[in-house]
């Protein structure tokens, strides 16, 4: 029986709640058999992150260059990238193994607040990245930063889409979680939106959930899903793994990905 596998290019979580910890668990649990390449290592608990340390771009272009040709993939998604150089590397990477089922998560802040994707790189993203991307999927703050305005509700939200997708992708997602009354995920595919919604979780158990939300859609992707019903089973991934998160550390705990388990 053939193997469904997809790659995940970010950094790591010393912690294991985000990053590439997650989007590898996140495989696992959906029955996808998950690669992985490296674009920085962190120092970080459930508190926040304490250091960044990136690695050099021709390091992480020969991850792609070790992975690639003898495992492949069926879908990919990027996570953190942290600077110029990285998203150049990563970007070309991308297109020279013609990567098309390809999530952009576009991570610039930690929910503690440290940058995690330099300002002067986020125009690289949008340039070098985002016309790659068959879906990008930034929460409330990062559309805002996209866009130009700021998103708080459904019509903000709305008009970040439009503007995010005149930048390239194929398909934009604005995660609503952080909307005062629900949590909504807008998709828009430059014709049309459709939500996706489910109740606030009062819970500290949030830390990875975007990583999680975005390596759901891949694994789904992978799986040969089209958008719409990947992002449909990545919601209640995400959530399901929310509601059973792990009350670890001091700050804002991990997702519990067993609760999504497919089973053998």
């Amino acid at each position: 029986m053939p193997v469904t596998k997809a790659l995940t290019i970010a950094g790591s979580d010393s912690g294991g709640g985000a990053g590439i910890q997650a989007d590898l668990k996140t495989f696992f649990a959906l029955g996808v058999y998950g690669t992985s390449i490296v674009t920085a290592v962190t120092a970080q608990n459930t508190r926040g992150v304490q250091a960044v340390s990136e690695l050099p771009p021709d390091f992480v272009a020969q991850q792609f260059d070790s992975v690639l040709p003898d495992i492949g993939a069926q879908a990919a998604k990027t996570g953190m990238l942290a600077s110029i150089p990285l998203v150049t590397a990563v970007s070309k990477k991308i297109a020279e193994y013609q990567i098309r089922r390809l999530v952009v998560d576009p991570v610039m802040v930690a929910k503690g607040g440290h940058p995690l994707l330099r300002a002067e790189a986020r125009q690289a993203l949008v340039e070098h990245l985002f016309p790659l991307a068959l879906i990008v999927t930034p929460n409330l703050h990062e559309a805002g930063l996209l866009a130009g305005l700021e998103v708080t509700d459904r019509p903000s939200m709305e008009e970040a889409a439009r503007r995010i997708k005149a930048l390239g992708p194929a398909h934009v997602i604005v995660k609503g979680g952080h909307l005062a009354h629900e949590a909504c995920d807008l998709l828009f595919d430059g014709h049309s939106f459709r939500a996706y919604t489910s109740q606030k979780l009062e819970t500290v158990c949030t830390h990875g959930a975007g990583c999680t939300f975005s390596a759901a859609i891949t694994a789904g992707l992978a799986q040969g899903r089209p958008v719409p019903e990947a992002v449909a089973a990545a919601k209640d991934f995400v959530t399901r793994a929310m509601r059973a998160g792990f009350r670890i550390g001091h700050g804002h705990a991990p997702l519990n990905h067993r609760a999504g388990w497919v089973g053998d």
